[in-house]
């Protein structure tokens, strides 16, 4: 079980919208927050990204291959310079050509090309996998690093370049495989002697396979004992390690699963009640309907009507 894909799927609410942003000096654009996760592939030329003044953050050099991840949807400023005064681009323009938005602003200076957009993400339930992570990833594909990364940007700057037949298709879809393309770069770049958190748990030999086991079958009568005797440790190192590294203990992380699993299948398909129960691992649908209203504060049917009309 591909534990980054599936996480990330149970909260994706949409397909991520993206604008292409060209920019000659003098440019400063001011971004509002977005509902989700936003990023930004440099495609061409420099440029900083710069925090508004009620983030700790400090601004950050861009260069071509540079990709940013933030994983709050946070506003932000995107800038030749950090103090270029900005302005603020809500109208974007769709050429019936292109499978992305337009921006053009600045002067008659140097042009700097990005690609930004934002992922539909969930963030009021936000997977652990992803809450843990930084609040802006930023990953230089230049020089050899993330080569996987490298090659996706560099297919989206030729697709964006000189679009073809097929384009229409392969600009969105390498647009969403963006996102599974930062996160395991950043994941696989995390030192082994210091990673933690989520980092860690995906590659310890011992929670790894007891993560795998739980999302690969939630409805399985799962206990500690049967986790850890998968990872080959006693019930107490097994409860400690796992804690540790996810966040939370095996049986409350296997909860919140099941009811992630249940949501999902609530927005996404038409399985009756019954059928969304025993996936997630509940013999009935008063024991199930008790549980997720808990979780969710609201009944399995309510929250599929409201996830419908959203």
């Amino acid at each position: 079980m591909d534990i980054l894909t599936e996480a990330l799927g149970s909260m994706r609410t949409g397909h991520p919208s993206s604008v292409r942003t060209d920019g000659r000096a003098p440019w400063g654009l001011r971004l509002p927050a977005v509902a989700g996760a936003g990023f930004h592939v440099v495609l061409h030329g420099t440029c900083w990204l710069v925090p508004l003044e009620d983030s700790p953050l400090s601004p950050i050099a861009l260069s071509p291959g540079d990709v940013v991840f933030l994983r709050d949807g946070r506003g932000h400023i995107l800038a030749d310079h950090p103090a270029t005064p900005p302005v603020l681009e809500t109208a974007q323009r769709f050429d019936p050509g292109s499978p992305i938005g337009t921006v053009s602003l600045g002067g008659d200076g140097p042009l700097t090309s990005l690609l930004c957009g934002n992922y539909y993400l969930d963030q009021r339930r936000p997977h652990p996998l992803v809450r843990q992570l930084p609040e802006v990833v930023h990953l230089q594909t230049g020089q050899g690093r993330h080569p996987e990364l490298s090659a996706a940007v560099q297919l989206l700057g030729a697709e964006l370049e000189n679009p073809r037949i097929g384009s229409d298709g392969i600009v969105p879809t390498l647009i969403d495989s963006l996102l599974l393309y930062i996160l395991r770069a950043w994941f696989e770049a995390q030192p082994s002697a210091s990673a933690e958190g989520w980092a860690a748990a995906l590659a310890d030999p011992a929670v790894a396979p007891a993560l795998a086991a739980i999302h690969d079958d939630p409805a399985a009568a799962w206990s500690v004992e049967s986790l850890a005797a998968r990872a080959g440790l006693s019930r107490a190192a097994f409860s400690r390690r796992f804690t540790a590294f996810v966040g939370e203990p095996p049986m409350a992380y296997l909860t919140r699963w099941r009811m992630t699993t249940a949501a999902r299948l609530l927005r996404e398909s038409d399985a009756p009640l019954s059928a969304v129960a025993d996936r997630a691992g509940y013999g009935s649908e008063f024991a199930f309907a008790k549980a997720f209203k808990r979780e969710y504060g609201l009944a399995p049917g309510a929250y599929r009507r409201e996830a419908r009309a959203a």
